[in-house]
């Protein structure tokens, strides 16, 4: 046993946590567990732990994976409880397994979001965001390389819109690899293409990862 992937879960006040903060509550939940990690080689050693796709600050995930590798055998039945306990609010761990997927398969990610709004109708919102998206719908997109139009829907699939009480619920999969498209970009394209249809709050939740073929990935 080397290499181990778990799967947890960040929702609550453990949104706000930076990406760095959370590799951060990783390494120190692993120490608290006893959990036997492995170090890198070298003058200034870390723990080897790998965050797969780092979570935008505001956004919740129920399936976050990070990779670790350890120096033993652990029994991986028992290590999601042993490291949930020692988690602080907002973060579970729900899986630990061997033999996982390289991450050049992960290629879609299914979300859910919620936007808020105080007056408007959500029906019409709705159906205006349903006919928006219906047709290429390019929004600005920052990258390493500076900031320049992106055509989002090429990007996306299987989207919905579904209006409730005060709320429109959106819902769909994106690419999280070559490129990493932020559903956020869903909200700026209604904000810059719909501005009536602007939503005056709201988040989004990353539900479940899958390869390009559609299967699940793990």
């Amino acid at each position: 046993m080397d290499k181990l992937r778990l799967v947890y879960e960040q929702t609550r006040r453990a949104i706000w946590m930076s990406h760095l903060d959370t590799m951060r509550t990783l390494q120190r939940a692993i120490k608290r567990a006893g959990i036997p990690i492995r170090y890198s080689e070298g003058f200034n050693p870390h723990e080897l732990i790998s965050i797969l796709l780092p979570l935008s600050v505001g956004t919740a995930s129920l399936c976050q994976i990070a990779d670790i590798r350890v120096r033993e055998d652990v029994d991986i039945a028992a290590l999601p409880a042993q490291l949930t306990a020692v988690m602080p609010e907002g973060i579970r761990v729900t899986d630990c397994y061997e033999n996982a997927m390289k991450p050049a398969e992960l290629k879609w990610m299914r979300v859910n979001g919620t936007w808020e709004y105080d007056t408007a109708d959500t029906e019409t919102v709705a159906a205006k965001c349903r006919e928006l998206f219906a047709a290429p719908v390019e929004v600005m997109r920052k990258t390493k390389r500076g900031e320049g139009l992106f055509t989002v829907t090429e990007h996306v699939r299987d989207l919905t819109f579904t209006a409730g009480d005060g709320i429109v619920t959106v819902e769909g999969i994106v690419s999280c690899a070559e490129p990493v498209v932020n559903p956020e970009l869903l909200t700026a394209a209604v904000r810059t293409h719909l501005p009536d249809c602007a939503p005056d709050g709201g988040r989004f939740c990353r539900m479940a990862l899958y390869r390009a073929d559609g299967t699940p990935y793990r």
